[in-house]
């Protein structure tokens, strides 16, 4: 490799490396001595603990503009206000897998050049954290969801806590360890072991935020028949024969003509919500914990125990109060998919 320094440059960059007390300063000069010495890039990542990215970029610099300070001594962005709200903008609509894309990005929108390091002390300055998004149906109405918003405040107004009001839905838990996240020691894979077959139970349930109210039934399967003797429970809960407001999805069983008939009979009245809007039913929060609780990192080497653990769960939630007055509320929020890039 070409030498890129004359005899007095480099004695003039070691005499300043000597002198120099800013440790990035020192790492650049060694990456620039490095380089005329005849390392390449990745070699001179690998010995200074840097990204390639990162010592090109010094070297550049020096080779350019002479350049070894860091700009006014700190780490400042590139981007200008203007642009970093642009970005924001940009970041809050398309989630990205990996840095190097938002860098790409970046190079394209604003013609300027980050390094992975230096992107991702940007995302922290401005708030991003790499997590994982939640899902959200690809339907989701907004329009469909402000609507019965205001259509169940106004049914909360009219009731007034005189005729209960439930939000309830079905469940299937399964046999099955779902993996969730949990602290582990550092460098460490931790494996949980996993059941091969999945038998799954099948579950109706009921929630009335005005108390917190839970009403459940375990059945084989759920159909019009499992779901008609849920609302015989869900009656028996009320023997003083108030109406009841019951606000379920659009399952074809939901709308039989045998499950409208049998809660007309009860006064129980049902309320449909709207399509792909699991968002406002809170029972979803409900099967949330459950999961929390019983499947979540959790081996149960038999059915029957599984089966145990999810019955006690439904038989002791209920004197939780605490916990689910915090976790389950009609606080809806409006669900809105976004795009991914891969």
């Amino acid at each position: 490799m070409e030498k890129i320094l004359t005899s007095k440059e480099r004695e003039q960059l070691i005499k300043r490396h000597r002198q120099e007390r800013d440790g990035r300063v020192r790492d650049r000069i060694k990456a620039v001595l490095a380089y005329d010495d005849g390392y390449n890039y990745s070699e001179i990542a690998k010995i200074l603990l840097l990204d390639d990215e990162t010592i090109r970029r010094h070297i550049e610099n020096y080779l350019s503009k002479k350049k070894l300070n860091p700009e006014n001594g700190g780490s400042q962005s590139y981007l200008s206000e203007s642009d970093s709200q642009i970005l924001k903008a940009h970041l809050q609509t398309v989630t990205y897998l990996y840095v190097k894309d938002i860098c790409a990005y970046v190079r394209v929108t604003f013609k300027k050049s980050y390094t992975v390091s230096g992107m991702t002390k940007w995302l922290h300055a401005n708030n991003f954290r790499y997590k994982k998004p939640h899902a959200v149906p690809a339907k989701a109405n907004r329009e469909r969801q402000e609507e019965f918003m205001g259509y169940y405040a106004r049914l909360k107004k009219k009731a007034d806590c005189k005729e209960p009001i439930y939000f309830a839905d079905s469940v299937h838990p399964q046999h099955q360890t779902r993996l969730a996240y949990g602290w582990i020691l550092k460098g460490e894979r931790k494996a949980i072991a996993m059941t091969g077959r999945q038998k799954r139970l099948s579950f109706m349930g009921g929630i009335c935020l005005d108390g917190h109210k839970i009403v459940y039934q375990q059945s084989d399967t759920v159909n019009a028949q499992s779901i008609v003797s849920f609302l015989d429970e869900l009656r028996k809960k009320h023997p003083d024969n108030a109406r009841i407001h019951v606000l379920w999805d659009n399952a074809g069983y939901h709308r039989s003509r045998e499950v409208k008939a049998h809660a007309k009979k009860l006064r129980i009245k049902i309320h449909y919500l709207p399509p792909y809007s699991p968002n406002l039913n809170p029972i979803e929060r409900l099967w949330k914990i459950m999961h929390e609780i019983v499947t979540y990192n959790q081996y149960y080497e038999k059915f029957s125990d599984f089966t145990e653990a999810t019955l006690n769960f439904f038989k002791t939630i209920g004197r939780s109060k605490k916990l689910l007055r915090s976790r389950i509320t009609d606080n809806f929020q409006i669900l809105q998919a976004t795009l991914f890039a891969s």
